[in-house]
């Protein structure tokens, strides 16, 4: 059974490794995306676009660090989570 369990402890290692690199490596684009989102939204506000203003503002929080970049934080803790589960199973 240990045997079985050892490529998906591997594959889940890399994976969220390689997940969060990436994350890391996408928060300052993620943080400047947002900062410009929310310029757009204050300026649509002050021009009265109400819609397009919310609708920015709804797309700076997505993409702010408490919006996608926070769950997919929470999936990469997760992976690692279930490869380090694992590699427990398979040193017990």
């Amino acid at each position: 059974m240990k045997l079985l369990a050892a490529p998906f402890a591997l594959v889940f290692t890399v994976l969220a490794f390689f997940c969060t690199f990436v994350l890391c490596a996408s928060e300052k684009l993620f943080g400047f995306l947002s900062g410009l989102a929310l310029i757009g939204a204050v300026i649509l506000f002050i021009t009265g676009e109400m819609f397009g203003g919310a609708l920015f503002l709804g797309v700076a929080f997505l993409v702010s660090p408490v919006g996608l970049p926070a769950l997919a934080g929470k999936l990469s803790e997760a992976l690692a989570n279930v490869g380090g589960s694992l590699r427990g199973f398979i040193a017990n």
